[in-house]
């Protein structure tokens, strides 16, 4: 029986190249996305490469979105065994903010709360007793370098204090999950990667950038639990 994996902000990006990725390793992807009709023909494209993948609508930001896409899921599907909480935004100097601390404007630390930390809570909160009931799990949230205590600077306070957050989601929740069978949840950072958000100067291609996201994401038994990486490799906090 196929693994089912789901992979949020599926339309592109690492969101899209890590559901390709997982479906070609045989995995039936659940693909997320807010507009599912804007990314058909891409979805339609991987289908006839007989890849094993299902678009469904989830805005993370929105908590009764995220309610009716669970429901869905363990109506329909009743079997999750990864969740990539990939879905992001960085818009500390968009909407009128500015990337300088002294003036991050409060909505857009709730915004950016909202979906980078809040969203991926709720759906493990929500998805993560379908693994515990199954006895297996991998749980991925994508962090940032931008998140780590032990190397943070100045300014993007927003988006730095959500992937911070999102750190210790997976550490509670990888806490809770020790006794309850093959159950592995971590943070990866995917590095700067060349996507709409990390822009074209970026570093590092979408194929380095999910290296780390599959990996996470198809750990064996026994494999770390609770912890942050970039391409396997263990980061401090």
């Amino acid at each position: 029986m196929k693994k089912v994996a789901i992979v949020t902000g599926a339309n592109r990006g690492l969101g899209f190249a890590t559901s390709a990725a997982l479906a070609r390793m045989g995995y039936k992807v659940i693909m997320a996305m807010r507009n599912p009709d804007k990314a058909q023909t891409e979805i339609n494209a991987l289908k006839m490469k007989d890849l094993d993948v299902i678009a469904m609508k989830l805005d993370v930001s929105n908590e009764k979105s995220i309610e009716t896409f669970c429901h869905q899921v363990i109506r329909e599907i009743s079997v999750v065994d990864v969740l990539v909480n990939n879905a992001g935004i960085f818009i500390d100097d968009e909407d009128g903010g500015d990337s300088n601390v002294f003036k991050t404007k409060s909505s857009t630390i709730t915004k950016t709360f909202a979906t980078n930390t809040l969203g991926p809570f709720l759906l493990t909160q929500k998805l993560l007793p379908l693994m515990i009931d199954g006895g297996y799990g991998r749980v991925v949230n994508i962090s940032s370098g931008m998140g780590q205590l032990s190397e943070m600077n100045a300014a993007y306070a927003a988006y730095r204090m959500s992937k911070t957050a999102l750190n210790a989601v997976t550490k509670i929740f990888s806490q809770e999950v020790l006794d309850k069978g093959d159950i592995l949840v971590n943070s990866v950072c995917p590095g700067w990667v060349q996507t709409d958000m990390g822009g074209r100067s970026a570093t590092r291609t979408i194929e380095q950038g999910i290296k780390g996201i599959v990996w996470a994401a198809t750990l064996p038994k026994g494999g770390p639990n609770g912890g942050f990486f970039r391409d396997g490799e263990k980061l401090e906090w």
